[in-house]
């Protein structure tokens, strides 16, 4: 799966009365003329309504639909309704596409973290926002800066009447934010840009078997599955009731002429006047199109009436309704959990074609570490890296390779390498691989394959390296304990699924921060969190407590991460923070 491109974003901050959107009005076609594809995001802060009455969509709107999405051959616009929350921003961006804009401007949002040019006018006779926001870039005013003015400044200084300068300061911001992503291997990568090319050097395996399918839980599907019948295989009864001809519902009255049970049939047609009791699953007779539930009926002797509206087709399941046959019912890629072997098994499938595990080779290095169980000798720490990831790669649905702790010995390391490289489909190990280590580990992947060390614009577990040892693919992953596990999250868990040739899509939930979180602009923070659903169904979040990649009881603690983007410097109380819950990642 190829990652999102990150739009740049420009926000234009001032009071009220300044005249931002004049000013935008005026700005974009000089940006445009520039050959630049502009989006805007506007925050009003009263309610609006950009339909019209008495047009179609806005009737439709009215009529109580939710979402609203009216389309010409010129444009097309979509309209949501967000009754019980105002849309959260990272939401909003995120319905823009961004493969066809190069910039997008944004107007409000001024609590949102991002960069802003901060208009000013004196007329309007209030005090300068940037002394208070860490996230304006340039000041844009109608009075220059006089010596020994108060409120000094060494951010740009622009005259707010200019509009060609302005452009000019965009361009130029613009084109510092598209030079800042390295290529990989040199300076820092972005987590986007890290995972990108990750994926982009995989591919995924072939290998493939037949195995029973009581044996097939957490496998992975490795070829469409067909239905080679209708599901369900007749038409049949939702419901315990009586049934009906629908074109006899007038009658009122009818007579009892038989029972269907669950797994018989009844040949005999049901004539008009007739009806018969018919069970929960049981095919319909001959004549039946619709079903009473059996609490809506009065039956006395032999004859039958109805004590509640009927509609004709009411309360039946038709033939082929779930899964018509020749569907595809579990398509290719996909992990196998138990609702997906139910469905199998409905189709009556006695075995499926699945991927066959991958093995992962995985081991710790230096000479300081210990396995547990051992006397702990002075200076040195127990393995705890190895449990961890040996646990992460099991939940992903691989086979382990535990090749345990190996020794700083140039020659043990180069041979349990070539045989890693030789029997698995994917090596990793933990410890020894930062930037500027000068530990041997370098020197011997080195001469086994192809191995780039590259520095994250990430928090816990910036050092990371990655290639290939022959055509196995590599994982080097930090010491630290969480700098671990967040680096499997991120980075390993997707090559994983890539190489079973499945779409890895993690949970990304918008919750509110129960307290301040700090973070460094210009990298990604994953704190360890615990979020849970106050009283009105908002999701909460608050950190485990201290964050040091050292401290794996952060980690134990917590229920998800919290993901703090490069462009916000720190969560306040209440604001919105991206969460990845856990379940189910850490099994």
């Amino acid at each position: 799966m190829t990652p999102a491109p990150t739009l740049p974003l420009l926000g234009f901050a001032a009071w009220s009365g300044t005249g931002k959107t004049t000013l935008l009005e005026q700005l974009i076609p000089l940006l445009v003329d520039r050959g630049l594809r502009i989006g805007v995001l506007k925050h009003a802060h009263h309610d609006f309504d950009i339909d019209q009455p008495g047009k179609d969509s806005h009737r439709l709107r009215k009529a109580g639909a939710q979402q609203m999405m009216v389309a010409s051959r010129r444009r097309h616009a979509r309209i949501t309704e967000t009754t019980l929350a105002e849309a959260d921003f990272r939401q909003l961006l995120a319905s823009f596409d961004q493969t066809s804009l190069d910039l997008l401007l944004v107007e409000g949002f001024k609590h949102e973290h991002f960069p802003k040019i901060e208009l000013h006018r004196a007329e309007i006779g209030k005090p300068l926002l940037f002394p208070d926001d860490r996230d304006i870039i340039a000041l844009a005013s109608d009075q220059p800066q006089q010596s020994g003015e108060q409120q000094q400044t060494n951010l740009p200084r622009l005259d707010i009447n200019d509009l060609a300068a302005i452009a000019d300061f965009v361009c130029s911001w613009l084109d510092g934010c598209q030079s800042k992503e390295p290529e990989a291997g040199k300076g820092f990568l972005s987590v986007e840009a890290a995972r990108s090319a990750i994926l982009a050097a995989l591919t995924p395996s072939t290998a493939c078997s037949d195995k029973p399918l009581a044996q097939c839980h957490g496998a992975v599907l490795a070829a469409d599955l067909v239905s080679p019948i209708n599901v369900p295989p007749h038409a049949n009864s939702a419901m315990d009731g009586i049934g009906l001809r629908s074109d006899d519902l007038a009658a009122g009255r009818w007579q009892l002429v038989g029972e269907v049970l669950a797994g018989q049939q009844r040949h005999e047609p049901v004539l008009a006047g007739q009806a018969v009791q018919i069970m929960t699953g049981a095919p319909l007779p001959p004549g039946v199109d619709t079903v009473v539930m059996r609490e809506e009926t009065l039956i006395e002797g032999e004859w039958v009436t109805v004590t509640a509206p009927i509609r004709a087709g009411q309360n039946v399941r038709l033939a082929g309704e779930d899964l018509a046959k020749g569907a595809v019912a579990i398509p290719a890629g996909t992990w196998l959990g138990a609702p997906q072997l139910g469905l199998a098994a409905s189709l009556g499938q006695a075995s499926l074609t699945v991927r066959t595990p991958l093995k992962v080779a995985l081991f710790s290095t230096g000479d300081e570490v210990q396995a547990p169980g051992e006397v702990l000798a002075p200076g040195h720490i127990f393995d705890s890296n190895r449990f961890t990831l040996m646990a992460l790669i099991r939940a992903a649905g691989c086979e382990v390779m535990d090749l345990g702790i190996i020794p700083d010995d140039r020659a043990i390391l180069r041979q349990q390498l070539e045989q890693a490289a030789a029997s698995a489909d994917l090596v990793l190990s933990s410890g020894g691989v930062s930037v500027g280590n000068a530990d041997f580990i370098k020197l011997v992947l080195a001469e086994l394959g192809q191995i780039d060390f590259w520095r994250i614009q990430m928090r816990p577990g910036r050092p990371l390296a990655f290639g290939k040892l022959g055509q196995t693919p590599f994982f080097g992953l930090p010491g630290n304990p969480v700098a671990a596990m967040i680096c499997v999250l991120q980075f390993v868990e997707p090559a994983i699924a890539r190489l079973q040739d499945r779409v890895w899509q993690p949970l990304r939930l918008s919750a509110l921060a129960d307290e301040k979180m700090k973070s460094r602009p210009g990298r990604t923070e994953f704190l360890r969190g615990i979020f849970h659903q106050d009283c009105n169904g908002q999701l909460r979040v608050r950190t485990t407590g201290p964050q040091g990649s050292g401290i794996l009881s952060s980690m134990s603690d917590a229920n998800c991460l919290i993901e703090i983007v490069p462009d916000q410097p720190g969560i306040a109380v209440g604001e919105r923070v991206w969460i990845h819950p856990l379940q189910g990642r850490l099994a």
